[in-house]
């Protein structure tokens, strides 16, 4: 299930963002993004890019997504995270949950171990808290479901009487 536009309850937007500033502050990293596989961000923490972000975030989506076409290509389901280097900036990408990806940039100030290891902690929060909003989320659907059938059956009995004889 793939969301397109985000629907953050208050007690989940400050779990993501209290995991993330966590997360943040622990690893020693420059910025912290949450986004979906769509490209969407989520919440971002830590300085502030100087490039797009929306443009970055649907970059790292699409990134993931072909790493995870060649995971298949030799044999595996996917790859969990992925790790970029660079001479002074360096990003890793982690999968929470199905469709929700972590991304860590930092630069020489930290290391990846460290990186590595406070993002598997914030990782395993993240998808409580995601797990929990689907859930909710959900639960909100199948009620809307509920009433659009129940609008569209009297909106086709109403229509009718308009237009009988």
């Amino acid at each position: 299930m793939v969301r397109t536009n985000w629907k953050l309850f208050e007690e989940d937007y400050w779990a993501i963002n209290t995991t993330i500033q966590e997360l943040l502050k622990n690893s020693n990293a420059t910025s912290v993004l949450l986004l979906d596989k769509t490209g969407q961000l989520i919440s971002s923490v830590g300085d502030e890019p100087e490039f797009d972000m929306h443009s970055f975030a649907s970059l790292c989506a699409a990134d993931f997504e072909a790493n995870a076409q060649l995971a298949k290509l030799i044999g595996e389901k996917d790859f969990s995270t992925l790790y970029h280097q660079g001479s002074n900036e360096s990003m890793y990408l982690a999968r929470v949950e199905k469709d929700i990806i972590l991304v860590v940039l930092f630069d020489k100030r930290t290391t990846l171990g460290l990186v590595r290891l406070r993002t598997k902690k914030a990782v395993e929060a993240l998808g409580s808290v995601i797990r929990r909003l689907y859930d909710k989320l959900e639960y909100e659907n199948e009620e809307m479901t509920e009433f659009d059938e129940e609008f569209t059956v009297e909106a086709e009995l109403e229509i009718d009487s308009l237009f009988s004889d």
